[in-house]
């Protein structure tokens, strides 16, 4: 019988919207009984965005799979009672209302350590202690205090977002890490701790190549960028990979908005490229022939590659530049990449069915373990383990049950 990485942890998920959620079910995916305390109303994402009359949206199901849903409100006396009682029988809280808003509930960090000396007790924010500390967090005010935005973008153009959610998704990436550290520390101290996460600090360590840049800069320009000019701040470069090896996308027949190859040109991989795109002569040109030669026209070298591309369709260019083991990647749609075989078979793109919607396709775990597979089970309903867990695990009766619905408490 298989027994997952976090089997016996209990997570009590008070998240809502997206940072939050993304890193309880990356602890439910891993094993983790993740609990979900919801307001009677529920998460506002049931209902946002839905496609699918009187149903959850895709928007939380996507990011609720694997747990278990109970109402609770915990502005009421015995709603905090209930809720003490659960966090006794807790591993992990986490959490991302406003700064102070589980303080407020009677809840601070010494209170639940007093309740449960053992509980890690997570909370992602929108920044850290500071002058900030009281802005309202969304993804792309994460991207744009956190340095993405800034960098992102072509010369000419305005700082833009990326379609990645970094600020969310990525800071709920970086929660489990600190969750996950901070319960193997317990297994040698015996006490749970704080663990705080600020998506602008997530961001920023997601940018950390383009700090590096920025100190770079006091030498003098930065070579392996196509920009011509350069001020005292990281430009945007478009679609430079801003790395080692120059890379950059180009266009492919018949010239669609996702009809794009991204190519990098390594050392080893100029000869063969320049055969490929028929003009060998350029693999022993000095002018071309090697690194430092070609970085102060990076732009004119795409330039030719595109004209070879842009004849042929990307799957093409494709054959091409693999059989010289030249590193590219096709740019996939999200029609193309929620169609694609591989990421089926890989279960990265998984069907799941919802007793209200119908199947709906979803994002599998990234994580692989080789001893603790990932099941992808549906969304809970909003209450759909009241019953369960409060008259199944906490002892309660079914007349009190009766009584806490009626009066607004669950």
């Amino acid at each position: 019988m298989t027994t997952l990485a976090l089997e016996g942890v209990r997570v009590l998920d008070m998240t809502h919207v997206q940072s939050g959620p993304s890193a309880t079910q990356l602890l439910a995916w891993l094993g983790a009984d993740v609990v979900k305390v919801e307001a009677p109303g529920g998460d506002v994402t049931r209902g946002q965005l839905r496609d699918v009359p009187g149903a959850d949206s895709l928007y939380f199901t996507m990011l609720n799979c694997n747990k278990r849903s109970i109402t609770l409100n915990t502005k009421s006396e015995r709603g905090r009672e209930i809720f003490t009682a659960l966090l006794r029988g807790a591993d992990v809280l986490v959490e991302n209302f406003a700064p102070g808003a589980v303080d407020r509930m009677g809840f601070a960090w010494e209170r639940i350590r007093e309740i449960n000396p053992r509980i890690v007790y997570a909370s992602i924010k929108g920044f850290g202690e500071g002058p900030y500390t009281g802005f309202k967090a969304y993804e792309v005010v994460a991207q744009a205090m956190g340095g993405s935005m800034a960098t992102t973008g072509f010369e000419d153009g305005p700082p833009m977002a990326t379609g990645a959610q970094i600020g969310d998704s990525g800071t709920g990436i970086h929660a489990v890490a600190g969750i996950l550290a901070a319960l193997f520390q317990r297994e040698r101290t015996g006490r749970g701790q704080r663990v705080n996460v600020a998506m602008q600090h997530a961001v920023l360590n997601l940018c950390r190549v383009k700090l590096r840049d920025q100190q770079r800069l006091a030498r003098g320009p930065l070579a392996e960028y196509p920009n011509e000019d350069f001020g005292d701040e990281v430009p945007r470069s478009g679609n430079a990979s801003g790395g080692g090896q120059p890379g950059w996308a180009v266009r492919c027949a018949p010239g669609g908005p996702n009809d794009y190859v991204y190519v990098i040109v390594q050392p080893v991989g100029w000869a063969p490229l320049a055969g490929l795109i028929g003009r060998p002569e350029l693999a022993d040109d000095p002018e071309w022939a090697t690194p430092q030669a070609r970085l102060p026209k990076l732009a004119k070298m795409f330039q030719l590659i595109e004209e070879w591309t842009a004849t042929l369709p990307k799957w093409r260019v494709l054959e091409g530049l693999n059989r010289h083991n030249i590193p590219c990647g096709p740019i996939l749609s999200t029609r193309e990449i929620i169609e694609d075989a591989s990421l089926a078979a890989n279960d990265m793109i998984v069907e799941v069915e919802h007793p209200e919607r119908g199947t709906f396709t979803t994002v599998g775990n990234p994580l692989k373990l080789s001893d603790s597979p990932t099941t992808i089970t549906t969304p809970p309903l909003l209450g759909q383990h009241n019953q369960e867990i409060y008259i199944g695990e906490l002892g309660l009766g079914d007349e009190e049950l009766r009584l806490l619905k009626s009066g607004g408490v669950i």
